[in-house]
């Protein structure tokens, strides 16, 4: 009620109540219908509007507009209560007048009422569809004695000068209460109308002698009066406080004149600090007399402004960055390759790089330092190459994360008119660094987006290049700053991803994937130490032995790095941390034979010898971001009418690669024993497997070729080969990208033999030694070479062998 009674079941519960009430609900006279209110009082004499939405309560205002009787309205002791029965309601409530009932279009009830005396309620009637009780009328006398007369007066003064207290106090309230004679009137209004609780006005209600009555209101509006006129006094004193600091903006400005005319220092101690912070930072000229510019505008401003902690804060800035500061650099050649060789196991084209970089700025110092881009699958020690190289050249370094940046302004930094603005990453990672010539990883370059903010990668082609960054300027800044003296060094997995014109002022050098060795010694030499030291074992308590190592390197991990082998070997490591520290090993040695019971079954099989055993199928090479894989490239003939079926989830390039391929095939089909009817009374399908990984580029056509050769004249692919190149529709082999990953991934996977297009021989010394010593390349110019090197004999093939089967 009084605009919070809950409207649960409103509009079905209004129309059954409303019909059974008119339909004939007939009430003894001495019974009322009641309505509970919530935290609602209504006073005799009071107008008052209500909004019912419960069901009783609308059948009981209902029954007393159809039986045109007064209605019972008493507020409930407890707000929440839902359903409130004769034992939630006070005793004594007001019996009111409904004046106008109305049913609005979305189904409120709305209803003005009038008090016209206290009742005291009850009992109350049962089976009905709303509350009823008997009421008792409670007489007020009005005594006309000087003490009430006196207590009325005062009263009323105090209720006109709440109402003057009041913001926005009506009117005609204040022209009623001074119009107003009758004492218990007067109560009823000011309790009625004045801001109280609701259990104040309950109280009021329920008293019935007038003294008492006169008494509680004077007392209760007496505390609202004071009440106000303490608020009052607070917000006056407010209003001189502001004043106040205005007026002494004023004095203080008038202050600044005099002194000024008087030829007298003005400057407050902490502003003569930044003054000599200012000219101590070792600024160029240039900056430094813009730094003293925005000082002397600081000096003219008040505390008070909104833009002096923002020129505050800018002023910081410039101060603490290292204008001038230098790491002093210690180049010695041999400690340098020594630091190199203890971080990272082989990269020796990296290293001599390095070496080579350490070697020019010994002879050169003024030099430009390079903007180095390592490109490599995840895993293969990109990151932490950059925190060896700047331990080698004994510099600061810091890391700045590019990955998912698509706002231009963490680049260059936000204008100083932005809440909130703040230098680029670049600046922020010099300041945190400490001098002007650190090692700055930009890590990730490849994952940069671009949005409505701008292009990072474009923010990017000033600070990396060498011609421009020495006046690279700062948006926050606004004056240039030089980066010449930083090594930047970026990563990034895939190269194809880095915009061309970011591409072209980076030296690339790839990083390519570990083979079997690579990864054994290096989890030798750094990951079982690494491991051993997180689970908190002594060197002594656990040994992995060699076998244990491979096993783990080629059944559980397959990959071009070497993440996934540290996890697994430091779950070797916590399986044995928990023997130790329950007591039940002093140590324990892990052989191959045990890695089933601690890391379960093996994860990854070879299974090139048994997906070649039957014609149709060929072992291809492809590339992806975390390093090559091999790719089983599978065809079988169905009954059908000559149509080519491609299936898992190939891309376009590779499905036109697979129509080159049936094409050649069916062209040079006499001339390698296939009878040309198979192509009009059988469907060809080609199935990649791993269809849930998507696959494309023109790499694959060498393989589908000889899959197709392979099936139609069922002669078995060479298990111990794997082949790559694109072909054209002439027989020949083109050359392909990613030669070094897809010959590692080939290496890895037990293959002996590798087919590759001729014109790639210039990728050969790319291939780590080690693979180039285990492995046999086939180098092709055309189909037919490839053929030759990938098909076994035909005396070789088993008759019972069909590739349709």
């Amino acid at each position: 009620m009084g605009g919070k009674d809950e409207r649960q079941h409103q509009t079905g519960a209004a129309s059954d109540v409303g019909n059974g009430a008119s339909g004939g609900t007939l009430l003894p006279p001495e019974l009322a219908p009641v309505i509970a209110l919530r935290n609602t009082v209504v006073f005799p004499g009071m107008v008052a509007p209500l909004t019912i939405g419960r069901r009783r309560s609308i059948a009981a205002a209902q029954a007393a507009v159809h039986g045109e009787r007064p209605v019972a309205l008493v507020m409930q002791r407890d707000p929440e209560q839902e359903d409130p029965g004769p034992e939630d309601l006070h005793p004594v409530g007001t019996l009111a007048r409904i004046l106008r009932y109305v049913t609005t279009p979305d189904g409120n009830h709305h209803v003005i009422v009038q008090g016209e005396q206290r009742v005291r309620l009850g009992p109350y009637e049962g089976g009905l569809p709303f509350l009823a009780a008997r009421h008792e009328p409670l007489p007020e006398p009005e005594p006309a004695d000087a003490e009430v007369e006196a207590l009325a007066m005062n009263l009323k003064q105090q209720v006109l000068e709440a109402l003057k207290l009041m913001p926005e106090a009506p009117a005609e309230l204040v022209a009623a209460v001074q119009s107003l004679n009758i004492p218990g009137t007067l109560a009823d209004l000011a309790a009625g109308y004045l801001d109280l609780t609701p259990g104040e006005k309950q109280d009021v209600l329920e008293l019935t002698d007038l003294r008492e009555r006169l008494r509680r209101v004077l007392e209760l509006v007496t505390r609202k009066v004071q009440v106000l006129k303490l608020s009052r006094e607070i917000q006056e004193q407010t209003k001189e406080k502001i004043d106040e600091r205005q007026r002494e903006y004023f004095l203080r400005e008038q202050l600044k004149t005099i002194q000024k005319e008087l030829g007298e220092d003005g400057g407050n101690e902490e502003l003569a600090e930044l003054a000599r912070a200012i000219e101590e930072a070792g600024m160029p000229e240039e900056v430094l007399e813009h730094a003293r510019k925005e000082l002397r505008r600081l000096e003219r401003m008040p505390e008070a402004a909104a833009e002096h902690a923002m020129l505050r804060t800018y002023l910081d800035w410039l101060i603490e960055l290292p204008w001038s500061r230098l790491s002093e650099e210690t180049i010695d050649l041999e400690r340098a390759r020594q630091v190199l060789d203890e971080d990272h196991y082989d990269l020796e084209k990296v290293k001599r790089r390095i070496l080579e970089h350490l070697a020019v700025r010994k002879l050169n110092p003024e030099g430009k330092s390079p903007i180095l881009c390592f490109v490599g699958p995840p895993g293969v020690g990109k990151t932490s190459l950059g925190k060896s190289i700047a331990r080698a050249l004994g510099r600061a370094f810091e890391r700045v994360s590019l990955g998912g940046v698509h706002d231009e302004a963490e680049i260059r930094g936000h204008r100083r008119t932005y809440v909130g603005a703040m230098p680029g990453n670049i600046i922020q990672a010099i300041r945190k660094a400490g001098t002007r010539n650190p090692v700055i990883m930009l890590d990730e370059v490849d994952k940069l987006g671009a949005g409505f903010h701008g292009d990072p990668a474009a923010a990017l082609l000033e600070v990396l290049d060498p011609e421009q960054n020495g006046t690279f300027r700062d948006n926050y800044l606004g004056v240039p700053f030089d980066l010449s003296k930083v090594m930047f060094i970026c990563t990034a997995n895939v190269l194809d991803q880095i915009p061309v014109p970011l591409r072209d002022r980076m030296e690339v050098i790839e990083l390519a994937g570990y083979t079997e060795d690579d990864k054994l010694e290096i989890a030798r030499r750094y990951l079982i130490g690494r491991q051993l030291d997180a689970a908190g074992l002594e060197p002594g308590q656990c040994e992995i032995t060699d076998a244990a190592l491979r096993r783990i390197i080629r059944e559980y991990t397959r990959e071009a790095g070497c993440r996934n082998l540290e996890r697994q070997i430091g779950a070797v490591c916590r399986h044995v941390a928990m023997q130790v520290a329950e007591g039940k090993a002093e140590g324990m040695r892990i052989d191959a034979a045990e890695l089933p019971t601690i890391l379960g079954p093996p994860k990854f099989e070879y299974e090139v010898a048994m997906r070649t055993s039957v014609p149709g199928v060929a072992t291809g090479l492809a590339w992806t971001p975390v390093g090559g894989d091999i790719l089983f490239i599978e065809a079988t003939r169905v009954p059908g009418k000559g149509q080519l079926i491609l299936t898992g989830q190939l891309g376009e390039v590779m499905k036109e690669s697979a129509q080159a391929a049936l094409s050649l095939v069916k062209s040079r089909a006499g001339r390698l024993g296939i009878d040309p009817k198979l192509f009009e009374e059988s469907d060809i399908h080609v199935h990649v497997p791993a269809g849930a990984i998507p696959k494309d580029g023109p790499s694959a056509g060498v393989a589908i070729f000889v899959a197709l050769v392979s099936l139609l004249t069922e002669r078995r692919a060479r298990p111990d080969t794997a082949m790559t190149g694109e072909i054209t529709l002439r027989g020949l082999v083109l050359p392909v990208g990613g030669i070094k990953e897809k010959v590692l991934a080939a290496h890895t996977a037990g293959i002996a033999r590798v087919i590759l297009p001729a014109r790639n021989r210039r990728d050969y010394e790319e291939i780590p030694e080690h693979a180039r010593e285990r492995l046999e390349f086939v180098w092709v110019e055309n189909v037919d070479q490839a053929l030759e090197a990938a098909l076994a004999p035909p005396e070789h093939t088993s008759g019972a062998a069909v590739a349709s089967a």
